[in-house]
């Protein structure tokens, strides 16, 4: 099947239905060749990562708006493959307009407009670099506008982080490898990585590749995780015997970092609401041969699932905008709308305040988001510590990110990571 078609489904699904586009591809991709399937998905993320400009484009390059959804997104991916692509300019329009199936109009239409973008690229690309910042930077005016109030010195820097493409980085297991033997058993296979000098865990690849190509993968020597995120278990000061609750822990990267840190844990709960991504959980947890007991239950609601027994360290992994991680599901800019903030404000302080009675006196949560605004960061924890007279913010002193009123923010980009938030909260 032309894969171009097959990306135009999936495009539907996210622009039509407010599906996710990783869902979307999982759902159409069963059947495809490893080599078509890396296409599909390189179509369908740059199109969500510059769908602002390319819309934009596309009303330049026709006089009247194109109505039909579905030659809508097979102009976009086409004007997506000419702009971005290394794909020949021949192949990008006549298998573009070969992916038409039924509505035959359209087959004219898009070779014109198409062949038009060829002949008067330049002239229109600078056309559109000179429209508002949201249009060349390929965001969501509301976003754009949140950004540049809360981070005006750095808004334009997370902009165009969103719209790099993301590096890979691993996680090596502690109990095969160090950091600097990893990356030598990487070298002796022709891959090159990079130690981060802030996390002693993690190795950034200098190209993606296969995670069945990682030495040792399905033995559990590494895991794919960004190094923002490796970050937790450095703030969590984990101990030995200690009882940890691992909340929102799908897929189970935070829990498995957890296990393999401090193999002397007394125990670990990971509680996910969703049973699918609880399997998730699972299945990292054999693949890296570790053990914890794995809860399905509402953060929000303790009392349906706790068994009453306190925990010493709890990571609150949040709900959040996810604004942070864009770069890695640009579908984000479309899906997430302004009104989705406030709500999701509000559920995170109800989990807080719920999880909170789980935490033993002098007990540690960190509370951590992929989120890069401040109502669910540093104005979160600040109101938490108004509701609560037994909870005290503790500094974290670190060489990542900046800090806060409370805790630490890392902006996408910085150091080559993730957009992260930690907080550490104590209990008195």
């Amino acid at each position: 099947m032309n894969s171009r078609h097959i990306a135009a489904k999936a495009l539907y699904k996210v622009l039509k239905d407010n599906v996710s586009l990783t869902l979307a591809l999982d759902e159409l991709l069963g059947g495809e060749s490893k080599k078509d399937s890396a296409f599909i998905q390189a179509l369908c993320f740059g199109v969500m990562r510059w769908y602002f400009y390319l819309e934009a484009l596309l009303g330049v390059l026709t006089r009247k708006p194109i109505k039909d959804l579905d030659i809508k997104i097979l102009a976009l991916i086409g004007l997506y493959q000419i702009k971005f692509m290394r794909v020949k300019p021949h192949a990008a329009v006549s298998e573009t307009v070969s992916a038409v199936r039924k509505k035959s109009w359209a087959r004219p239409l898009l070779n014109a407009l198409l062949r038009r973008y060829l002949r008067e690229q330049e002239a229109l690309d600078q056309q559109i670099n000179t429209l508002d910042l949201p249009i060349r930077e390929a965001h969501p005016v509301w976003m754009v506008e949140m950004l540049v109030e809360q981070w005006p010195d750095q808004a334009h820097a997370i902009l165009k982080a969103n719209n790099q493409q993301p590096p890979m980085t691993i996680r090596v297991n502690p109990k095969y490898y160090t950091q600097t033997q990893y990356q030598a058993v990487l070298a002796s296979q022709a891959i090159n990585a990079t130690m981060v000098s802030h996390c002693s865990s993690a190795l950034v690849l200098e190209k993606p590749i296969a995670v069945e190509r990682l030495p040792g993968f399905s033995e559990g020597h590494s895991f794919v995780q960004d190094s923002a995120a490796q970050l937790a278990v450095t703030v969590l000061d984990l101990q030995p015997g200690q009882r940890v609750l691992d909340v929102c822990a799908a897929p189970g990267g935070k829990t498995t970092h957890i296990l393999e840190t401090e193999p002397a844990l007394a125990a670990v709960v990971a509680l996910d609401i969703d049973a699918n991504r609880l399997s998730r959980v699972k299945e990292n947890l054999e693949r890296l041969a570790l053990d914890a007991e794995l809860v399905r239950g509402d953060a929000s609601r303790p009392e349906d699932w706790w068994d009453g027994v306190l925990f010493d360290r709890i990571l609150l992994d949040a709900p959040c905008s996810a604004t942070g991680v864009v770069r890695r599901h640009p579908d984000i800019k479309w899906l997430r709308q302004p009104k989705d903030i406030a709500a999701i404000v509000e559920l995170q302080q109800k989990i807080m305040c719920a999880i909170w009675a789980l935490l033993k006196p002098g007990g540690r949560l960190v509370y951590a988001t992929c989120s890069v605004l401040q109502q669910e960061n540093e104005e979160q924890v600040v109101q938490f510590l108004a509701s609560q007279e037994d909870a005290d913010s503790v500094a974290i002193t670190a060489a990542w990110g900046q800090a806060r009123r409370c805790g630490r923010q890392i902006l996408t980009g910085d150091d080559g990571m993730d957009g992260f938030f930690y907080a550490v909260i104590v209990k008195q």
